[in-house]
């Protein structure tokens, strides 16, 4: 039986079930759904919350610069988003949409995804979807529902392709189709490696100035990758949290990024995570004995409170949906009580929420 086993059956003994589901809900008017970003990068707002004095600040985005100090090193993900949002039609004519999920293989011929389509029909094994004249994909498998196996066709580069017809498969909560404003705005101003199907939202209100002051200020900056996955966006269905499989994104981090963050720690410097990707990865690659290492591989971490954090002193991170794992991740950080009181706040100040919303620093 896991620590974490143990936990659930001790807080349940007591008559306090901090594992049920519904301990992580919260009522959250419509209106406060960002559908939009905002103008500037920077001018989203920000929500502080200091841990041991519990105290909080309603600031500009712009401001975090004040929360830092020279030495602190921060730890930002570089995933950059793909247009997985990919229309097109069978040779009878019925429109399909593809939706990419994970690669699979690649070679000089074609590219193998995992992948969610949506059609009038259900699709049979063989069939031809084509997306231009010269771009196409064949299902070959169907996988645990409601997942299939794609083998995707075209003449040049399968990526230049994706980025040429695709859409970007902005959240469900964003009751919109996508523009080509999004094909800026969601998406970081560091994004560097191709993979996520959806941002790391927390760095959205970053701009090359903030980072720029902040390295100036003698903050370290140093990046990791987690390709964030369509998993993020699934909800918990079942009411014992820990009954919860969670979905695995791949991960790496680099020898320069775990020696930087290993000597921070070992001098007492703080470690800020940017958004819950980060602090997924950092967490996932934290050893026995608190230190980070280096690689690559596929984080599946779940992280609900009663976890110990190894790496993480500081945690930016936008507003999360109700019952999400991503709330469970910020209330293991600073405590389930007092996040949902920062949400209340929040919720009473009308700050914006999820992935185009304000923003939250937890130290």
């Amino acid at each position: 039986m896991s620590f974490y086993d143990l936990l659930s059956r001790y807080l349940t003994r007591f008559g306090h079930v901090l594992m049920d589901l519904k301990d992580f809900d919260f009522s959250l008017p419509d209106e406060l759904i960002a559908q939009v970003p905002a103008k500037r990068r920077d001018a989203s707002r920000l929500l502080c919350l200091d841990r041991q004095s519990k105290a909080l600040e309603s600031k500009c985005f712009a401001d975090i610069k004040e929360y830092f100090r020279s030495g602190d090193v921060l730890v930002i993900n570089d995933t950059q988003v793909i247009p997985a949002r990919l229309l097109g039609h069978k040779i009878t004519g019925g429109k399909v949409e593809v939706f990419l999920v994970r690669q699979k293989t690649s070679n000089a011929d074609s590219e193998e995804w995992l992948c969610l389509t949506k059609s009038s029909k259900p699709l049979r094994i063989g069939t031809i979807i084509n997306f231009t004249p010269d771009f196409s994909a064949e299902i070959l498998e169907e996988m645990d529902a409601p997942y299939r196996r794609v083998r995707f066709s075209c003449s040049g580069d399968f990526m230049e392709k994706v980025e040429e017809v695709g859409h970007l498969p902005l959240p469900p909560y964003i009751k919109r189709e996508d523009s080509r404003e999004d094909f800026s705005r969601y998406q970081t101003v560091f994004a560097r490696e191709k993979g996520a199907v959806a941002a790391p939202t927390a760095g959205l209100h970053f701009t090359q100035k903030i980072l720029q002051d902040l390295v100036d200020a003698g903050v370290e900056i140093v990046t990791l990758t987690l390709h964030v996955g369509l998993g993020t966006f699934l909800p918990v269905r079942v009411d014992d949290i820990l009954q919860h499989k969670m979905h695995s994104e791949l991960f790496s981090i680099s020898e320069t990024t775990a020696a930087a963050v290993n000597t921070a720690r070992k001098e007492g410097r703080r470690i800020f995570a940017l958004g819950t990707t980060s602090a997924r990865a950092l967490e996932t690659a934290a050893t026995d004995d608190n230190s980070l290492a280096c690689g690559a591989g596929d984080s599946e971490i779940f992280i609900y409170p009663g976890y110990q954090f190894k790496i993480v002193d500081a945690l930016i991170t936008n507003f999360h949906l109700p019952k999400s794992t991503l709330l469970m991740l910020v209330s293991a950080f600073a405590g389930r009580d007092l996040v949902l009181s920062a949400y209340r706040q929040a919720i009473e100040e009308k700050f914006r929420f999820f992935s185009y919303g304000d923003c939250m620093l937890i130290t």
